[in-house]
């Protein structure tokens, strides 16, 4: 019995003139005017949603319903990722229906979706507006442009496993309008700009609609919630005052934003410009800190203490390519919210956090010995994260032993910073000029010495030996890096006779022996 049940509430309850689409008797939605039930596409296999819509009795002549069906049929051809699929629609004169078929979404419209979902970040908020005015862009850029004029949150449509947001029920706007502009206003009068109700208006009207879909979502309130019935929200429109609500967005930055949205028509932003706004042009960029309890990891523990750096909010991140090597990330977000992704290789057997932080200050040309330090510890946790029995290495310049150097390499006109293939950084001299053969630091100390009168010899012996100490490294790099490709070779030739080898190296005038050891 149960399953005969079932079997009957699957069949098809009316079918398309085509044939290929079958309605079920299961209500998805309703309005004023249509009800939306769930249906089935039997050429492809999957669900849509079957719109069906009661045409006024003054529309019955067949001009007249011949031109409404050429305004909708025209809305197949509307294909944007924001825009509801629209696939067909027809016109049952007997029952004096017009019937649109659509896709369907799971989730609902976005109002009953956010009622659903109390806790939801503004971030997503702001990409849920960013795809609403991205098809907003894109209907209003037709010529002529294409005007919702019914635009609210039970008309937008979400997929809640990714987040897509859809405008749909243009087909119904485009009817209801064509069908009853005659005898009524046609729209919602919580949503309807001032000027609708003057049926002189323009695109700017779904701008409108689209700032009080933001403050329903922000608020949890339909707009003008206070008034009691249509006529109240008519003169409260008409009269410029906004609705209650608006008050009680705490966000300085929404409720501005959202003010754009409905101010006055003549001051009113288009959805290009809006797409522009701050507001959401900075949402990708939001960053919040996160202490160690929260995410586990230990470079992180670290991060509260830089708030007032001249870095601002700053983050490392690493991840092991090998058994020595990590590679490491700092993330930098200044005031203005913009973000830099710096990017590191730390072998943890010749580098230490204090040298990388060096080069990351350098490469952010920031001279804040606290940085450095910060940076230095950061490091130092986040290769602990990795490798908890690493021991970090105690020989760090600290101080003003780092700004003397610092100062050393600011000038354009001392050394030149290079990098390895690993991309560690190194510092050579540039190639002389003709006109000039002496080397940088000749030329530099000259121009100090006629310029600046004596040099203190305790300057020079500090320079002195902070170079000493980079050459030195640089050779034992550049060393390990001959090394290094020394064994490449030679585990190449080892793949091949002796004797074809030694031929081979002597047409290459290679003279080292030791290569010869296959």
């Amino acid at each position: 019995m149960r399953q005969e049940e079932e079997n009957s509430e699957e069949e098809f309850v009316e079918i398309d003139p085509t044939g290929r689409y079958g309605r079920y008797n299961e209500v998805l939605g309703k309005g004023a005017f249509k009800q939306v039930y769930r249906a089935f596409d039997q050429l492809e296999g999957i669900e849509v949603a079957w719109n069906q819509v009661k045409l006024d009795d003054k529309l019955c002549s067949s001009e007249d319903l011949e031109r409404l069906y050429s305004e909708v049929h025209l809305l197949k051809t509307l294909k944007h990722k924001s825009i509801i699929k629209f696939y067909t629609s027809w016109i049952d004169h007997q029952h004096m229906t017009i019937n649109l078929i659509t896709e369907v979404f799971t989730s609902g419209n976005l109002r009953q979706y956010r009622k659903k979902h109390k806790c939801v970040d503004l971030r997503a908020l702001k990409k849920w507006s960013r795809q609403i005015l991205e098809g907003l862009v894109y209907l209003h850029s037709h010529d002529p442009p294409v005007i919702h004029r019914d635009l609210k949150c039970d008309n937008i449509f979400i997929n809640g496993n990714q987040g897509e947001v859809k405008i749909g029920d243009l087909g119904l706007a485009a009817i209801l309008h064509r069908a009853r502009s005659a005898h009524s206003v046609i729209g919602t009068p919580e949503f309807m700009a001032p000027e609708l109700y003057e049926e002189d208006y323009n695109v700017l009207v779904d701008i409108y609609a689209f700032g009080m879909c933001l403050l329903e979502l922000v608020t949890f309130e339909y707009p003008y919630v206070e008034c009691t019935n249509a006529a109240q929200i008519y003169k409260k429109v008409t009269s410029g005052i906004k609705p209650a609500s608006l008050a009680k967005v705490a966000d300085l930055q929404v409720r501005t934003f959202i003010e754009k949205c409905i101010a006055k028509v003549s001051e009113r932003l288009s959805a290009k410009e809006l797409l522009d706004d701050p507001f959401l042009i900075c949402h990708k960029e939001k960053t919040e800190i996160t202490s160690q309890k929260e995410n586990g990891r230990n470079g992180r523990e670290i991060e509260d203490k830089l708030s007032d750096s001249a870095l601002g909010l700053l983050t490392v991140e690493g991840q092991r390519k090998d058994l020595n090597t990590i590679f490491l990330k700092l993330r930098i977000t200044d005031s203005k919210g913009q973000i830099r992704n710096i990017h590191f290789p730390f072998n943890i057997e010749t580098d230490t956090s204090f040298s990388v932080a060096i080069e990351m200050v350098e490469e952010l040309d920031l001279t804040d010995d606290q940085d450095i330090s910060a940076i230095a510890k950061m490091i130092d946790a986040e290769i602990h994260s990795h490798i908890p029995d690493w021991i970090p290495s105690s020989s760090h310049l600290i101080g003003d032993d780092y700004s003397a150097i610092h100062k050393c390499f600011s000038s354009p006109e001392t050394l030149r910073l290079d990098r390895f293939p690993s991309g560690r950084k190194f510092w050579s001299s540039p190639k002389a000029e003709a006109a000039d053969s002496r080397s940088p630091f000749t030329q530099r100390s000259s121009k100090l010495s006629s310029s600046q009168g004596p040099i203190s010899d305790h300057d020079v012996e500090v320079i002195v030996e902070k170079l000493e100490s980079l050459l030195k490294k640089q050779r034992e790099e550049i060393e390990e890096m001959q090394r290094d490709q020394e064994r490449i070779v030679s585990e190449f030739l080892k793949e091949f006779p002796p004797e074809i080898c030694e031929e081979a190296l002597v047409r290459l005038q290679v003279k080292d022996s030791h290569y010869l050891m296959c």
